[in-house]
């Protein structure tokens, strides 16, 4: 009877330490997700009528407090004020998704008919 308890404890503790040790990282709590990823970019502005998109693109993304501003290379606007909760790399709303982390950024976003995309990674 003992030796299936300390095989079972054994099993549990190896668990929780592969567990406590995963990759995922919460991009609020550090700035490991703060840099450049490249990739495909995109941008439509159907008021101006602009509409840029690169496969050699950049976004650098810039962090301060929860709020974080993604800077885009070939001339594309800027998002900026996007805040991320606490335990979310992956924010959901009525403008659009952006998924972070360490190696890689997708977006897909909509605000004021203007439209950013991106498929990056480092």
């Amino acid at each position: 009877m003992k030796k299936p308890i300390k095989f079972l404890s054994i099993m549990l503790f190896i668990t929780a330490l592969v567990v406590s040790c995963s990759k995922d990282n919460d991009p609020t709590d550090d700035n490991l997700f703060v840099g450049t990823y490249n990739g495909s970019v995109s941008y439509s502005n159907p008021e101006s009528e602009t509409e840029t998109t690169t496969d050699d693109g950049r976004v650098t993304v810039v962090k301060v407090g929860n709020n974080y501003r993604f800077d885009f290379s070939s001339s594309i606007p800027s998002i900026t004020g996007i805040e991320m909760e606490k335990n979310q790399n992956v924010l959901v709303n009525s403008s659009g998704t952006i998924k972070i982390d360490e190696g890689e950024l997708i977006i897909a976003y909509v605000q004021d008919d203007e439209t950013w995309g991106a498929n990056c990674t480092r």
